[in-house]
């Protein structure tokens, strides 16, 4: 084990900002638990990186692995197999009128990137609006919307983006000046707003019944297309099939990751067909190593395949609020609980400090739960708890279990050392 970590911390390119790797060798994952090379369990509150949503290893999605990999896995980018129109056609299936049309690709920043690319060239314009705290990804046109990290130390960013203000309960005169600080800096150049119906890495924040349906009309109103980033609130998470149903609203352009291959790389750009004639009119061009390749969509048309058959959006209703319940006993416990909000399988407990947030995650994972922190200025730490949809009620309670006696622990040790 020294060997391991003496060749990780020399070879490894640390890439999450100031965080450090967890101190644990994973061996094997299985459901709703990830297993350490010692044979510890531990009990995954994030469905790895937020994606998992059948859970680690399902023997479904293993099948199609191996099957499709000792047949087809990839292929020139201007030639198309069967899973991908298959996957394609059945997405489409999945959403409300008119979206209809399909790009497949590998990660979240890759389809953000897309989207926001082809915003711009369907437009003509260049300015993109999004969420003050929002997280699109890392490459340049997602990076350059992306305002809750990593903007420091790296230069300017693409011309022409402007944050909206994350909002709140008195939304309506919030979204009002927002847009006129908007018109007031914009050039006359507005291609597209990129928001998240539910802010993830901001915290765990949903907008209010209301507010997206008022920003699709401010951008209708400005010639701007409307991209919902759907990477981690869609298929299912949420106790729907989209996030976005709960407001009446189809966004021009969506964007799908994450969730879609189940914590394999798959990312989708789903629009009309009007918006696609435009872009192929125009000559839209997003070539990529691994579009449209047919394993990955093997896999999609698998997720597709178990959320339909086992009813996942209701199981996530059902156990949402399961862990709702339980997040709202913990709140009741603990004094430094601030705040719970979410919707579905995705939730967020808030505590009030930092350096709190800091040891309740270290000590979850010493009780055999792992959990990620959100610390953005302004926020003691948001907890986005995100547990598999085939997680068991057995599994959730014991997760709550666990953060509830982490909380205390925390409490009592950060008491003592003061």
């Amino acid at each position: 084990m020294a060997d391991f970590w003496a060749d990780a911390d020399r070879h490894l390119v640390r890439y999450a900002g100031r965080a450090d790797f967890t101190r644990e060798i994973i061996a094997r994952a299985e459901g709703s638990f990830v297993v350490t090379e010692d044979g510890r369990r531990i009990l995954d509150f994030t469905s790895g990186q937020m994606s998992a949503i059948l859970g680690h290893s399902h023997p479904e999605i293993v099948a199609a692995v191996r099957r499709q990999a000792a047949t087809l896995d990839h292929l020139f980018s201007g030639m198309l197999s069967r899973p991908v129109v298959d996957l394609a056609r059945r997405l489409a299936g999945t959403l409300p009128s008119p979206l209809e049309k399909v790009l497949l690709l590998t990660t979240g920043a890759e389809s953000n990137e897309a989207a926001i690319r082809m915003a711009k060239l369907v437009t003509g314009g260049h300015e993109i609006v999004s969420f003050a705290r929002s997280w699109h990804g890392m490459t340049q046109a997602a990076a350059g919307a992306t305002y809750s990290a990593g903007r420091k130390g790296y230069g300017p960013a693409a011309p022409g983006n402007f944050a909206l203000p994350v909002p709140h309960s008195d939304w309506r005169p919030q979204l009002d000046v927002g847009f006129e600080m908007i018109d007031a800096q914009s050039v006359g150049s507005l291609a597209a707003c990129i928001v998240e119906p539910i802010l993830s890495s901001g915290g765990v924040i949903e907008p209010p019944p209301g507010y997206l349906a008022a920003l699709h009309e401010k951008c209708r109103e400005r010639g701007m297309l409307l991209i919902l980033d759907e990477a981690q609130t869609g298929l299912c998470r949420t106790g729907s099939w989209y996030a976005f149903e709960r407001d009446g609203v189809v966004p021009d352009i969506l964007t799908l990751s994450k969730t879609l291959g189940a914590g394999l790389p798959l990312a989708a750009v789903v629009t009309s067909a009007e918006i696609e004639q435009a872009a192929h009119d125009r000559g839209y061009l997003f070539f990529t190593t691994h579009v449209s390749d047919p394993l990955p969509a093997a896999v999609g048309n698998v997720v597709l395949d178990v959320l339909t058959r086992d009813r996942l959006d209701e199981r996530a209703r059902y156990l949402g609020t399961v862990l709702r319940h339980g997040l709202d006993q913990i709140a009741g416990n603990h004094e430094v609980v601030a705040d719970v909000r979410g919707r579905g399988l995705l939730a967020g407990l808030e505590l009030v400090s930092d350096d709190l947030g800091r040891r309740v995650t270290r000590r979850c994972l010493e009780l055999g739960l792992h959990m990620n922190i959100v610390q953005l200025p302004g926020m003691g730490g948001v907890f986005r708890i995100a547990p598999p949809l085939t997680a068991s009620e057995d599994e959730i309670t014991l997760g709550l279990s666990i953060l509830d006696q982490a909380i205390g622990d925390a409490v009592k040790t950060g008491s003592k050392g003061a």
